[in-house]
């Protein structure tokens, strides 16, 4: 739960951080560029490899693993730190930038500022943010305003470079941003005319998020990234992670795969919602004789008994085990509002979040283990 500029202090104190860092600090020459910590976090970012970090983990951990055979999935979304979007705050924030940028690069070549309705829009924007009650028809109406002065900006920005671009600086950080703006301005209106739009940007600031429809009572949408996960004896991995919405249903015959590459055993049972139990994955359990938790279909055989008590047994497991590691991950080990800035940060603060649950689980067994085995 610590700021970047949290750990650099506590490490210029510590001397157990130290000796864990394996560093030692002058005390009258502290350590004092904070932005270590995010310079760390982003070079370890881009050199993550989940599948054989993975590998590396399971082959350590397995020895102390009871259960091999049992594979238990599931999917979940981490959610991303950010306010619930609307139309009107990203048409909003666009406008604001926009304008910002018009204005800085008309002072920096010392030209006359274009004319346009910036000033009346954010009177109207901010008459409209302090009303409790909204009228669909006002709504309506601002939001017109506010596409086509976005639209003009974006025209009177293009004059700009195509007149003064030589003498412009232009960071990568800038030519994404109005790449995405534009593309906003393309959605918004499309959206305004009534029709649907796939692969919709709910951020500016992190344009790879998409909404993912849960269909909870209390979130129908969630923002962040959606993460499918196998369980073996309460070790969670990752199968598969994506900041768009994919069907975990369709994943069933991956999860069984991947969890034998992991633990070198053969899978016999499988554990999942009823999502999975699709036709494809029955199927695919009955022909290499893999037992589940699905309701089953058609005839009851005479073994009946026996596998009901294996389904729900199955289920049960399922129930508490693997879902409850979802709540445990999001509530101690900070996956709940995830603060990253960018997508390969944030699956970093994932796949740590998720690994150091289950290194403290193998606390645990590992010591139970040694006790047996003495």
């Amino acid at each position: 739960g610590f700021s970047d500029r949290h750990p650099v202090e506590h490490l210029n104190g510590n001397l157990h951080y130290q000796m864990f860092c394996g560093i030692m600090t002058d005390p009258s020459f502290p350590i004092t560029n904070y932005k270590i910590v995010s310079a760390v976090r982003n070079e370890t970012a881009s050199r993550l490899d989940i599948e054989s970090l993975q590998e590396i983990l399971a082959t350590h951990w397995k020895p102390y693993l009871e259960n091999l055979h049992v594979c238990m999935t599931d999917a979940t979304c981490y959610e991303s730190h950010m306010r619930f979007p609307t139309d009107m705050k990203l048409l909003w924030e666009s406008l604001e930038w926009l304008y910002r940028h018009i204005c800085l690069h008309c002072r920096a070549l010392g030209i006359r500022r274009p004319r346009n309705k910036y000033d009346d829009v954010a009177k109207a924007c901010l008459s409209y943010c302090k009303k409790r009650k909204r009228k669909a028809s006002r709504t309506r109406m601002l939001k017109r305003r506010m596409i086509r002065l976005l639209e003009k900006l974006l025209i009177q920005m293009d004059e700009i470079h195509r007149d003064y671009g030589a003498a412009l600086r232009y960071t990568q950080d800038y030519r994404k941003r109005l790449s995405i703006i534009r593309k906003v301005l393309v959605q918004e209106k499309e959206i305004f005319e009534g029709r649907k739009v796939s692969d919709r940007i709910v951020s500016i600031d992190r344009h790879y998020i998409r909404p993912i429809v849960r269909g909870k009572e209390t979130k129908s949408v969630e923002f962040g990234a959606k993460v499918n996960n196998i369980q073996t004896d309460g070790i969670s991995f990752i199968e598969h992670i994506s900041f768009k919405a994919f069907n975990e249903g369709i994943r069933l015959k991956n999860c069984i795969r991947m969890q034998q590459k992991l633990m070198k055993v053969r899978v016999t049972c499988a554990a999942g919602d009823s999502i999975y139990a699709n036709n494809a994955n029955r199927k695919f359990c009955t022909e290499y004789g893999i037992s589940t938790s699905f309701v089953r279909k058609g005839r009851a055989p005479k073994d009946e008994p026996l596998r009901k008590v294996l389904r729900s047994e199955l289920s049960k497991e399922r129930a508490t085990r693997l879902e409850g590691s979802f709540g445990t991950q999001e509530q101690h080990y900070s996956l709940s509002r995830i603060k990253a800035r960018n997508r390969k940060t944030e699956i970093l603060w994932i796949f740590f979040g998720i690994h150091t649950a289950n290194a403290v689980l193998m606390i645990e067994k590992i010591r139970n283990k040694t006790a047996k085995a003495a």
